[in-house]
């Protein structure tokens, strides 16, 4: 298994968003409500604080997350990341893809003189949170969300 990152492209965008609607809890709460797309896309690609990135294999994208790199007083000024959107296309799930991207994702905060990586996964995924929990994260926070 050849697996690599790379930051996502233009061309992505439909494998991603595959990948995003094949889950059946964001599904649920992303009722198309939103803005474009392609317009979503480019303002990712124009913050140097965010990166949208994708896992390929041999010339196929299989895997996508999000990171956010956040500045603040917090932390004794500490940037922390925040980890979004992570998911693998169904017919690579349970192959170590997951994690591989999650370590990748640490890897690139600790690069980046992160002093935190931070996540939000929905209650309801009781797998999802055994496999951070495997990877190390600790459920050291309640959240809460307010919806627009």
């Amino acid at each position: 298994m050849s697996v690599s990152f790379r930051t996502a492209r233009r061309d992505d965008v439909p494998a991603i968003l595959a990948m995003l609607d094949d889950d059946p809890i964001a599904a649920a709460r992303e009722p198309g409500k939103g803005v474009d797309p392609m317009a979503a896309f480019e303002a990712i690609e124009a913050d140097p604080r965010n990166e949208l990135l994708v896992a390929e294999e041999d010339g196929q994208v299989i895997g996508t997350f999000q990171l956010t790199f956040i500045p603040g007083l917090s932390r004794r000024g500490a940037e922390r990341a925040q980890v979004e959107a992570v998911r693998v296309a169904v017919p690579y799930r349970n192959r170590g893809i997951g994690r591989r991207m999650m370590e990748w994702a640490v890897e690139r905060a600790r690069e980046r003189g992160c002093g935190l990586v931070q996540l939000t996964t929905d209650k309801a995924r009781n797998d999802a949170h055994r496999f951070y929990a495997s990877l190390g994260f600790t459920p050291s926070h309640e959240g809460f969300k307010l919806r627009l």
